[in-house]
């Protein structure tokens, strides 16, 4: 369902993203409505046993920034080359210029991607409107962007 049209803002192709809950900010973010599932770039995930002897995930989203989550889940998902793989997903909040969202991320090495993130459509849907043509819009209001075309 689409937001109202004072509501809803337009993106391009490309965006800065911040994910507070994890610690990062001005991150630059792929749109991609191809791919229903947002993913982020982290290194060597793996599950261990808190104190409580309950399972944690753990993952590094830098070299230096080791993150634990006790609620996550595994998700089937289709990668960049069509095949199908299991990966470990997380729900947090991201936000595209004042818009906060609450979203699902899949952890996956994009080591050989040229941007560390990538917005699938699930995040964006009866949000915003993307524009290919335009880029780090920061989410401008769909009355100001109809206004200057």
């Amino acid at each position: 369902m689409l937001a109202s049209k004072s509501q809803i803002k337009v993106i391009g192709r490309r965006e800065f993203v911040d994910f507070p809950l994890l610690g990062i900010s001005t991150i630059e973010a792929k749109i991609d409505t191809g791919a229903y599932t947002s993913a982020i770039h982290c290194d060597e995930i793996s599950i261990k046993k808190n104190p409580a002897g309950k399972d944690v995930l753990v993952y590094k989203l830098s070299s230096t920034e080791t993150h634990e989550c006790e609620n996550y889940s595994k998700k089937i998902i289709k990668n960049s080359f069509g095949e199908m793989e299991e990966r470990y997903v997380i729900k947090t909040i991201m936000h595209i210029g004042r818009k906060k969202i609450n979203t699902i991320l899949s952890l996956s090495n994009r080591d050989n991607m040229k941007y560390p993130v990538l917005i699938g459509r699930r995040a964006i849907k009866g949000k915003f409107l993307v524009d290919v043509s335009l880029v780090h819009t920061n989410g401008i209001k769909l009355n100001k962007y109809l206004k200057d075309k």
